[in-house]
């Protein structure tokens, strides 16, 4: 290793250059894409135009598909199909817009024609665009959000953010938070309890954090706090980078009580006096129940000045039939401790 990369100078002056670098390159394919629906748009405008002004109707469409691919058999994107969806670009959003709307122009094809093809309104075609910028979704996972309808769950949990945060920022934390949660990759019986969500959700961490949202770090799970020479146990605790600010969330598996508040205020005030530095902002807490009452979550968080809010979860619930085929739990710790004895050459008690 050369001598220069010892000094600190040196690494910081590279960093900084391979964050241009990938800035640079990230801006020539946002460029790049941004023209490539400009051009969609015009062709979009033209298709639409003659089948107005000249009647033309959907033969036009198949004939200037035949001609583009024997003019251009190399490139892909000019097929039948391709087309129409090009004329519905510009259909879609010609009314609102003159040219293609800012954060559509960001995103590739695909996703635009997934919007195209599943979403309602401009709006939502708008907000599920933005989300695409912000948490680099893949074309899948735009499909799947939409389908669990995302921009209705967006920014909806009961909370008090407005009156404990200073605007814009409580409104950012507000859009950073859902109500319901969709956790489908959750199995739980009716008898299931705080533990058993917890231990699923940290199992499928992966699905858990796609599900918050871009920006959440997993920091532990019953994270250990000593308040006053006495042990507590946060459910779950993360640090989120874009909102610079601890979030612990409490798990519920039944409905909503307001003494939850006055745990979830304590808790808040221990990570604020153990943990927050002056870079951070306030902690942010977040109780996840399987149901609730929204005036009584606005009558709970009406005189607290902790930022919180309450919202719901769906999960995968198991049918009656099949729990009664399921072991108990202490069937299966018998079962374990069978095993480890045989293996070791014991009998089970």
């Amino acid at each position: 290793m050369s001598d220069i990369t010892r000094h600190q100078d040196y690494r910081n002056a590279l960093e900084a250059i391979k964050q241009r670098i990938q800035t640079a390159q990230m801006r020539s394919v946002w460029a790049v894409n941004a023209e490539l629906l400009n051009l969609y748009w015009d062709i979009g405008r033209q298709l639409l135009q003659w089948q107005g002004e000249q009647g033309w109707g959907a033969a036009v469409v198949e004939q200037m598909a035949q001609d583009l691919q024997a003019t251009y058999p190399g490139i892909k994107g000019f097929s039948r199909t391709s087309l129409f969806a090009m004329r519905q670009l510009h259909a879609f959003f010609s009314p609102t817009f003159e040219s293609v709307p800012q954060a559509v122009g960001q995103i590739p094809w695909g996703h635009v024609r997934t919007l195209l093809a599943k979403v309602k309104t401009v709006d939502t075609a708008l907000l599920y665009a933005q989300a695409c910028l912000d948490n680099g979704w893949s074309r899948t996972i735009l499909e799947w959000q939409i389908e669990q309808r995302f921009h209705e769950r967006t920014g909806q949990a009961v909370s008090n953010f407005g009156k404990t945060l200073p605007a814009p920022y409580s409104e950012l934390v507000q859009q950073t938070l859902k109500d319901p949660y969709v956790f489908d990759f959750l199995t739980l019986t009716p008898q299931a309890v705080e533990r058993d969500i917890e231990h699923q959700l940290v199992a499928q961490i992966t699905r858990f954090l796609l599900e918050l949202g871009k920006g959440f770090a997993f920091l532990g799970r019953q994270y250990p706090l000593v308040v006053n020479g006495k042990d507590y146990f946060l459910d779950l605790l993360f640090y989120h980078a874009r909102l610079k600010c601890y979030v612990v969330i409490e798990l519920k598996a039944g409905a909503f009580k307001p003494e939850y508040i006055g745990k979830l205020n304590f808790y808040l005030s221990a990570v604020d006096d153990l943990l927050r530095t002056t870079d951070d902002k306030p902690t942010i807490g977040l109780i996840l129940c399987k149901d609730k009452d929204k005036l009584d979550v606005e009558y709970a968080l009406r005189d607290v000045h902790k930022p919180m809010g309450v919202s719901s979860f769906i999960t995968k619930d198991i049918p009656l039939a099949v729990q009664s085929q399921l072991p108990t739990v202490e069937e299966i710790e018998h079962e374990l401790a069978g095993l480890t004895a045989k293996h070791n050459g014991d009998s089970p008690a």
